[in-house]
């Protein structure tokens, strides 16, 4: 048990110390400014390229979603997710441990022996159809479907619509990512780092008020477009549509996709949303309340 308490207690320091060297020190691979630089960009191409000129630049709700992209990307990892998922591996390990298993040994494979860049499109790919899976998941499970209403109670889409989301949501995903991705061999610290901000980035633009849709990429790759009907307060069944995160790939094979016309200015939401609480505490507290 006090293996575990220091893995907490060193979690929580090293975290803090990576966050303050990140504000302090920043370098090419800057979660911090790296968040800020994409942020800016998106909105300014919101700004220059409004799909719904109607809508304000201080969107309905803008400052509750900036909170929120500060909050669950900086905050709730230093709060709950680097801890956890520190105790997670040593969990795994010690559990291994015990039929005289590593880590290593369970491995299937190591993309670090692919040629070129298909190390890290083979990681991007297979960490995405995992996270769409689960998006899935979060839609038909009715308590993972309340954990995720909080995302779909957005009324106007903007770029920080994107981290709208309760704090048990990243647990979900996160949990279900890390058995399969860790079976997976040569993944490095800047496959990640990329990966995770092409993510954002494809994130973003989908939230944004921008009218994109890529052309014929838009088959592969996640867009406005398409997104917003995934947010469309009337749907053409009961769990939803367009479940990609960054790719849209998935949804035209395992035909979930859905795009019956101009999307532009429908209403967006979920059955009942007019009873979803407007706050930020209230909004993290709701999946735990009957």
């Amino acid at each position: 048990m006090e293996k575990y308490l220091n893995t907490i207690i060193n979690s929580y320091q090293g975290y803090f110390n990576y966050l303050k060297n990140e504000i302090l020190f920043p370098n090419w691979d800057n979660y911090f400014y790296g968040l800020i630089v994409i942020s800016l960009g998106v909105w300014i191409l919101e700004l220059l390229f409004p799909w719904r000129k109607n809508q304000k630049i201080l969107r309905k709700d803008f400052w509750l979603d900036l909170f929120y992209l500060v909050f669950n990307f900086f905050l709730l990892n230093l709060i709950l997710l680097i801890a956890l998922s520190n105790v997670t591996a040593q969990l795994i390990n010690d559990f291994l441990s015990i039929f005289g298993f590593e880590l290593s040994s369970i491995q299937f494979f190591s993309i670090s022996s692919l040629p070129g860049i298909w190390p890290l499109v083979v990681f991007f790919l297979i960490s995405d159809f995992i996270q769409w899976n689960v998006h899935r998941l979060l839609h038909t499970i009715p308590f993972l479907w309340k954990i995720h209403q909080t995302h779909h109670s957005v009324k106007e889409m903007g770029f920080a619509a994107h981290f709208r989301y309760n704090w048990m949501e990243p647990i979900v995903y996160k949990s279900i990512l890390y058995l399969p991705i860790i079976l997976i061999g040569g993944v490095t610290i800047q496959d990640v780092f990329i990966v995770h901000f092409i993510s954002i980035a494809i994130g973003h633009l989908n939230h944004a008020n921008i009218g994109w849709d890529y052309g014929i990429f838009k088959y592969i790759i996640n867009n406005p477009k398409m997104h917003i009907w995934h947010h469309s307060k009337k749907i053409p069944n009961k769990y939803g549509i367009n479940f990609g995160i960054s790719l849209s790939l998935w949804d035209y094979i395992f035909k979930t996709n859905y795009i019956p016309s101009d999307g532009k200015n429908i209403e967006l939401g979920f059955h009942n949303d007019q009873n979803f609480p407007k706050d930020f505490m209230e909004q993290e507290l709701y999946p735990l309340k009957k």
